[in-house]
C-alpha cells in the first residue's frame, strides 16, 4: 500500500506539472485563447494591453502551479516515499489550500472553470494520502 500511495501522490504532481507547462503555452504563444464563450482577441478589441495583462495573469497562475508541482514531487518522491510523517500532512496542507483557494471561484466569482479539474486532484490526492495513512499511527502531527 505503501508504494501504490506515492505512486498515485507522484502521478498527480506529474499531471499538475504538464497541465502548467500546457497553460504556460497558452500564455506565451497561442492565438487561440478562450475566456469563457469568448476568444481573448474578441475581449481585447481596441485594447492590446488587455490581452497582454490577462496572459501575464495566466503565466503567473501557470508558474506558480508549476512551483506547487515542482515541490509536491519532491516531497513525494524523497520524504513521503521514505515514510516521513510530516510529508504526509504537507501534501494534505498544500493540496488543501490549493483546491479550497480554487473552488471559492465558484462562491465569489460564480464561475467553475477550474472546478472540476481542483475537485478531482483533491479527491485523486486524497486517495493517494489515505492508502499511505497508516504511518499517521507511528506519530502525531506536527506541532
Amino acid at each position: 500500500m505503501k508504494t501504490a500511495s506515492w505512486i498515485i501522490l507522484v502521478v498527480v504532481g506529474a499531471l499538475t506539472l504538464l497541465g502548467s507547462r500546457a497553460s504556460l503555452g497558452v500564455a506565451y504563444g497561442s492565438t487561440q485563447d478562450q475566456i469563457g464563450p469568448a476568444s481573448l482577441a474578441e475581449l481585447s478589441v481596441g485594447g492590446p494591453e488587455v490581452a497582454t495583462a490577462v496572459r501575464a495573469r495566466r503565466a503567473t497562475a501557470a508558474a506558480y502551479a508549476a512551483g506547487f508541482a515542482t515541490l509536491f514531487l519532491a516531497i513525494a518522491l524523497g520524504p513521503y516515499r521514505r515514510g516521513d510523517v510530516w510529508a504526509w500532512w504537507a501534501l494534505s496542507a498544500g493540496t488543501l489550500v490549493v483546491s479550497v483557494l480554487i473552488l471559492l471561484r465558484i462562491l465569489f466569482l460564480g464561475i467553475q472553470l477550474g472546478a472540476p479539474a481542483a475537485v478531482i486532484q483533491l479527491v485523486v490526492v486524497g486517495l493517494g494520502l489515505a492508502v499511505g495513512a497508516g504511518r499517521l499511527r507511528r506519530s502525531n502531527p506536527p506541532a
